[in-house]
């Protein structure tokens, strides 16, 4: 028995004999960390950040003892030692040799500043060493002013009308219905809380431009993971509703709705005159739910990307639909990293309902568009007889074995025997920071097959590439070099 013990004793006492617990108050001793400068995203002010983590290292053979730990400044960053957040509490306190503590920071809830644009906010983190020497971390982040609209859990705000300006971003943090019109100026920044969303009764007018787009997202501008901001994740947000009983205009140009549960929802109970939506230049991207939803309304939608939603990108009923040189891409969660909070739904990029016996037909029709997906089918036609559906399919690429309608014939289809990419990438390779690209590959077979007659009222794409001196390539992204 003794033969036995004596060999785990002395196992026992080497290796708690590698742990130091003398105490140094040599000066050339010094702690190490995990990183010199502690980085934030964006913060908003009156609005706190995520943790952020910094690990302190005693790589020494003996301890060390801190006499102090202090902010410089104090007022914009708050801090967390092993459990303790209570600076003043930390005062001589023993890291014992090769061992380490933890450091968790985050950005406060400060007051706003005195300008509109981004401010780096700074303070240091000071290490007072029983040896005389002091070390310091270096605290970093950009505040962001922004108009607040509601409170959290407030319900809804209610107004006759609204207007969204450019002059600083908005926060919108539940439900605003607005009665009246809502117009939506170019280079408005919308950002939405945690369940937040926009009904709109009236009309809408949200007119960006190339170059100064309209931006709605979630309000979270931290990362989910190094490489993963959280704009990536979908539902970060509710929705927007275009809901009505008469028959409204909605005018979309150069707007991107990015990473909520619903990207556009348009619904009228209107039986007679149907609300028109027309939409220019748009993405609707990464929603849990759906795209684009069309019930009973007419729409227009011209150079626009609709992608990687969990259900259906775009989903019509009722109406009068036109989709030119459009790309609607349905690649939802495909990546080697699950950051998605559901998973895609068995569903088409694109589902036509035309089977209602009291509402209006609908009719959608696809002009030199993409639509396809990663799984075989990624167009449906819900209607009684597909030889009498007025839609027409023509200059398309299209993804889908159940096409067989009387004006689906000028397309062309993806095949089994395909292995040419699509799109630039249609894969989230995460580990080398690579997002979705819906822009053509080189080799895509969605070049040049377009009609040209089609393009001719539409000369530039999405990004203002000319469309006029070659032959013109199917989707919101004409090829270019």
């Amino acid at each position: 028995m003794r033969k036995i013990l004596f060999p785990i004793v002395c196992c026992v006492l080497a290796l708690t004999g590698c742990r130091e617990y003398t105490v140094s108050d040599d000066p050339a001793l010094g702690l190490t960390f995990s990183a010199d400068t502690v980085c934030f995203d964006t913060v908003f002010t009156e609005q706190g950040s995520s943790t952020a983590q910094l690990i302190v290292y005693n790589r020494n053979a003996s301890a060390l003892r801190i006499d102090r730990v202090w902010m410089e400044e104090g007022e914009a960053f708050r801090v967390n030692i092993d459990g303790e957040p209570d600076l003043d509490r930390m005062t001589s306190f023993t890291v014992n040799g090769g061992d380490s503590m933890f450091v968790f920071i985050r950005v406060t809830d400060f007051g706003p500043t005195a300008e509109n644009g981004d401010v780096l906010i700074e303070d240091k983190l000071h290490f007072h060493l029983s040896g005389g020497t002091t070390q310091d971390v270096q605290l970093e982040a950009y505040a962001r002013n922004a108009t607040r609209i509601g409170k959290k859990g407030c319900g809804r705000t209610e107004v006759a009308n609204c207007t969204f300006t450019a002059e600083k971003p908005y926060i919108l943090f539940d439900t605003l219905v607005v009665g009246g019109k809502l117009d939506i100026c170019a280079g408005a920044r919308i950002y939405m809380h945690q369940g937040a969303c926009i009904f709109a009764l009236g009309d809408v007018v949200a007119a960006g431009t190339k170059e100064q787009p309209v931006l709605i997202r979630g309000d979270r501008l931290d990362r989910l993971f190094d490489s993963v901001p959280y704009l990536y994740a979908g539902g970060s947000w509710n929705g927007i509703y275009l809901q009505t009983d008469q028959p409204r205009h909605y005018e979309f140009s150069y707007v991107d709705i990015l990473s909520g549960n619903v990207g556009l929802y348009c619904y009228s109970n209107c039986s007679g005159t149907l609300p028109r939506l027309t939409m220019d230049g748009c993405r609707i991207h990464n929603h849990t739910l759906y795209g684009l939803v069309l019930v009973n309304t007419d729409a227009t939608v011209s150079n626009t990307e609709i992608s990687n939603c969990a259900s259906y990108c775009v989903y019509c009923d009722g109406g009068t639909h036109d989709f030119i040189h459009s790309t609607v891409a349905s690649y939802f969660g495909f990546t080697n990293i699950r950051i998605q909070s559901v998973a895609k739904e068995n569903a088409a990029a694109v589902y036509i309902n035309n089977l209602s016996k009291t509402g209006p037909a609908t009719t959608s029709s696809f002009y030199n568009s993409i639509i396809t997906g990663y799984t075989a089918n990624q167009v449906v036609v819900a209607t009684p007889f597909d030889r009498f559906y007025p839609g027409r399919f023509v200059g398309n690429y299209l993804k889908t074995d159940t096409l067989a309608l009387p004006h689906a014939a000028d397309n062309t289809y993806w095949q089994k025997t395909d292995t040419n990419a699509v799109f630039a990438n249609d894969f989230y390779k995460y580990k080398e920071y690579v997002y979705y690209d819906f822009r053509l590959d080189s080799l895509s077979p969605a070049r040049g097959i377009a009609d040209s007659l089609l393009a001719l009222p539409y000369p530039t794409d999405r990004e203002g590439v000319s469309r006029a001196n070659m032959r013109p390539d199917a989707g919101c992204y004409q090829y270019h070099l």
